[in-house]
């Protein structure tokens, strides 16, 4: 994570919702919000802090309901988390923005993005999942939907599969592996400790995920990126091409070698391109 993010809590309808900037500060040319996966903290990682710095950008990341120290959300759609950015963007008085989010994130930044409008100058979605359609080849070609499967069933039935389940590691490929180890550890720790303090984050998440999102896509003005790996074992590529479909603006960008994690070994590049 990074020593010197600036941590706020806002309270937004009655609940608190913490957020963290880092990067060039006030004087920034550009203003980034960044929508972390499923579990984060919500604190910018060390290498997003310096891309910041370095690129004279404004970084603001905020914790989902349930995640990081902001205050559940019972039973809270894509958009109601999604509406805590734009929240967020207005008690820091930041007009304009664009917008990034990765694996569970991604949702919540496209849906910020809808409803933000013409304040919305981009959004990036890394290894995002898709609405759900309620068909069978939704789940097609993830290791492991049990998760998302319990979650069709309810709150309840998400939160009691949980209780049993253990951590597969044959969800992420030899490239995810590699890239954790090495210049992605930041995102492996962070994942980490999120999970370890999260307040039902996850669970709601995974709610939300086979809910409706409770927002048209097709409203997002702003260029689209939608980057996902053909290796991806946990959100398949294919829910890359699902987003296009509902999003007018998207340009999807496939790596090819790359699983869930890997996608990000050159998230920059991808993030500089959209604020282009």
């Amino acid at each position: 994570m990074s020593a010197d993010a600036v941590r706020h809590e806002f309270a937004v309808d009655g609940r608190t919702v913490v957020a963290y900037e880092a990067g060039a500060g006030l004087d920034a040319a550009s203003v980034l919000l960044w929508s972390g996966g499923t579990p984060h903290t919500g604190v910018p990682l060390a290498p997003h802090a310096a891309w910041a710095r370095a690129h004279h950008v404004r970084l603001i990341s905020v914790a989902r309901p349930g995640f990081g120290g902001s205050e559940p959300r019972a039973g809270r759609s894509v958009a109601d988390a999604a509406a805590d950015l734009l929240a967020v963007a207005d008690a820091l008085d930041v007009d304009r923005f664009a917008l990034a989010g990765y694996s569970g994130g991604g949702p919540h930044a496209l849906a910020a993005a809808a409803l933000a409008g013409e304040r919305a100058l981009g959004a990036v979605a890394f290894a995002s999942p898709a609405p759900c359609t309620g068909e069978e080849s939704w789940f097609a070609g993830m290791h492991d939907p049990a998760a998302l499967r319990s979650a069709q069933r309810g709150r309840a039935a998400r939160e009691t599969w949980g209780e049993t389940a253990d951590f597969d590691p044959g969800q992420f490929t030899a490239d995810d592996w590699a890239a954790l180890q090495n210049e992605l550890a930041a995102v492996g720790e962070d994942a980490g400790r999120g999970g370890a303090a999260e307040q039902g984050g996850g669970i709601d998440d995974d709610v939300a995920f086979v809910s409706p999102w409770g927002v048209d896509l097709e409203r997002i003005t702003a260029p689209v990126h939608l980057v996902h790996g053909d290796e991806d074992r946990i959100i398949p590529m294919r829910h890359a091409h699902l987003l296009a479909a509902q999003c007018p603006q998207a340009e999807v960008h496939l790596r090819a070698g790359r699983g869930h994690v890997g996608v990000l070994r050159i998230w920059a590049e991808d993030v500089e391109r959209m604020l282009r």
